[in-house]
């Protein structure tokens, strides 16, 4: 982006961050971006993110919300975790079960009954 950002752009930074996207300058948009227009304005756009990283973002972003790192997380914990990943469509990316399992330090099958306990309270 450029020296002196829009105060759209510097609203979105942080969303842009947390979904792994990329804030760009007008000068910078192909057509498959995301145009940012302000009072009729074009001020900027969003570059979709990589989704092969996607669910690293995921895991991270449930480690932060659970306020916990995976390794010292209690199982009512790694519970929560299972079930934002769920509602965040973490388990909609391929393997994502037995990624999520490595992660958290627990088997496929672990997971599996966490989801269904998820699915069950909703």
């Amino acid at each position: 982006m450029s020296a002196v950002a829009h105060p759209l752009i510097d609203a979105l930074g942080p969303v842009a961050d947390s979904l792994g996207a990329t804030l760009l300058a007008p000068d910078d948009l192909t057509e498959a971006d995301l145009p940012l227009h302000w009072e009729g304005e074009l001020v900027g756009g969003l570059r979709r993110p990589d989704l092969h990283h996607a669910l690293e973002r995921l895991l991270e972003a449930a480690e932060q919300e659970v306020g916990t790192p995976f390794a010292d997380m209690d199982r009512n914990q790694k519970q929560e975790a299972v079930a934002l990943l769920n509602e965040w469509g973490a388990f909609t990316l391929r393997k994502s079960v037995e990624d999520v399992a490595e992660a958290i330090g627990v088997s496929r099958f672990t997971v599996y009954n966490y989801l269904e306990r998820a699915e069950a309270g909703s």
